[in-house]
């Protein structure tokens, strides 16, 4: 599985009502219904103090607090931890533990300048020395962290250097120009110097919050930590508690008996009801999941090219858009990079049933019926695949939609059969997904896609120093994964929420929120 699909990295969602083929037709619910409900949580400050209590689905047994590795409990990492540089509400990146940043004229060699007065949770200063072997954790073999993919490419953990407490100096192994920005990874939170071996029972950072209590895949607390350096946060403690079922979650904020419910994307007809309680509200982030249909590029008849392109000219993805999410999200064109991102570029192919139709018949393809699998483990991948299917058509494309159970879908489906549905949270900044999920030889390149052109473009964008002519090697790289990939994305979905009517303060960005602001009113 990616970090994004493993047991606790998503939440085990239950299958939408009204999956069948009159939900073409007539859908579950009116549009209206849908842009009626609030696109953010209450507004207004909160109170100092009280408990903020999180709902999230199980997680593995095995999950740790170890923000680097494969199985780390993921909600609990903002709270405990800062990283160097963190992603700011308008996608630019923003310093956290690191004050500045700045490279050599040849983006070769980093130099961090970090923030002074910092302490853990244990007291310890932190240094530059606790910034060094954060990365050298990451890229221990023994650590499996999935960021050291990224990273091990560019780094040698031998050649890093701390010339005085507050300063890290990161040499590279090639030019990276967009270096920092692979330093936002929610693995790369910070952690003290030595303690790879305990970091995962004890969660020892420097964030907001101090550990009190934690069990994989079940309950945990957190309490305020008085001394952050950013000021102490709005709430005394989180408490966590594990709740398989989404629809037992969901009602658990009814009832009045959580707060918040995490890593669970609500199905419409939940956020309806759960929007008309009085207890309990709906907050809309904005194109914060980003649905894909991979096509495996090794599996025919995927490994032509014209079938690819022709698979996506045909369907139309506002069309997708509107019976899949009732309209709430954002067509995506095949381009994975989301729509809000600075460096995304708007021009695309159009929908065009008569061209894939000729170039299914160049492939030898006349008359094209495929298999696309898909799972209730997420409430929107049958509505999309369904959807899909009845655009297809009209290229003379026969899409056969199966149904695969949700408890095996990561393991026996996803990057196995050739056409499948799957989705990714958004946030990353674009050199990280484009090397994460599209470069030649990733463990997460689910469509298995190998193509030396983009390589190529991608390492001359790494290189490239001047701002503008970077942009553009992005903007290049995004129109080769449209034009040769195989990744089919109809759709950036809003992500509905649950949390109660009580919360404040609740802004979600790449899948996180601000926990020094977030807390509750009346409490």
């Amino acid at each position: 599985m990616t970090e994004a699909h493993r047991p606790g990295r998503r939440s085990l969602l239950a299958g939408a009502a009204c999956l069948g083929a009159s939900w073409l037709v007539s859908g579950c619910t009116g549009a209206a219904s849908i842009t009626a409900l609030p696109a953010a949580a209450p507004k207004g400050a909160p109170d100092r103090g009280g408990t903020l209590r999180i709902a999230r689905p199980p997680a593995s047994d095995a999950e740790t607090l170890d923000p680097a590795g494969p199985l780390s409990a993921y909600e609990y990492l903002g709270a405990l931890y800062n990283r160097l540089v963190r992603v700011g509400t308008d996608g630019g990146l923003v310093p956290d533990l690191a004050e500045a940043w700045e490279a050599d004229s040849k983006a070769r060699t980093w130099t961090f300048r970090l923030r002074k007065g910092v302490t853990f949770h244990n007291g310890h200063t932190f240094t530059s020395a606790d910034a060094a072997y954060t990365l050298r954790h990451i890229l221990d073999k023994a650590t499996a962290s999935p960021q050291a993919g990224v990273l091990a490419p560019l780094i040698d953990p031998k050649t890093l250097r701390t010339p005085d407490a507050h300063t890290l100096v990161v040499p590279l192994k090639s030019p990276h120009a967009e270096f920092p920005s692979l330093l936002t990874h929610y693995n790369c939170y910070v952690i003290p110097d030595g303690s790879g071996r305990s970091i995962g029972r004890t969660g020892i950072g420097t964030g907001p919050f101090r550990l009190d209590s934690f069990a994989p895949a079940g309950p945990g607390s957190v309490t305020a930590y008085q001394d952050h350096w950013a000021g102490r946060p709005v709430l005394d403690a989180i408490s966590f508690a594990s709740v398989a079922d989404m629809s037992a979650r969901a009602n658990a904020l009814l009832a009045g008996q959580v707060d918040l419910l995490s890593q669970t994307n609500l199905d419409f007809a939940t956020a309806r009801v759960v929007e008309a309680s009085d207890r309990a509200t709906i907050a809309r982030v904005k194109n914060s999941q980003w649905y894909v249909l991979p096509m495996l590029t090794t599996e025919k008849p995927f490994t032509d090219v014209r079938v690819r392109k022709a698979m996506k000219l045909a369907y139309d993805p506002e069309h997708v858009v509107k019976v899949a999410l009732q309209g709430a999200g954002t067509a995506g064109w095949d381009n994975p990079v989301p729509p809000d991102d600075p460096l995304h570029i708007r021009s695309h192919p159009e929908h065009d049933p008569d061209r894939a139709r000729h170039l299914l018949k160049k492939a030898g393809h006349e008359g094209l019926t495929v298999d696309l699998h898909t799972s209730s483990y997420d409430p929107l991948f049958t509505p999309m695949a369904l959807a899909y299917q009845d655009s297809a058509r009209r290229a003379g494309i026969r899409v056969r939609v199966k149904t695969a159970a949700a408890d095996s879908y990561y393991t026996q489906i996803w990057m196995k059969k050739p056409l499948m549905a799957t989705y990714w949270y958004t946030g990353r900044p674009i050199d990280q997904l484009f090397t994460q999920i599209f470069r030649s030889g990733s463990s997460y390149n689910e469509t298995a896609w190998s193509d030396k052109d983009f390589d190529a473009l991608l390492d001359r964008a790494r290189a490239e120093t001047d701002d503008k002519r970077r942009r553009e090697l992005y903007g290049e790289g995004q129109t080769m994964v449209i034009e040769r990939g195989g990744a089919i994305t109809p759709m950036f979905a809003d992500r509905l929420v649950g949390v109660s009517r009580k919360v404040r303060g609740y802004a979600e960005h790449g899948f996180e929120f601000d926990y020094l602001a977030i807390g509750l009113k009346g409490a």
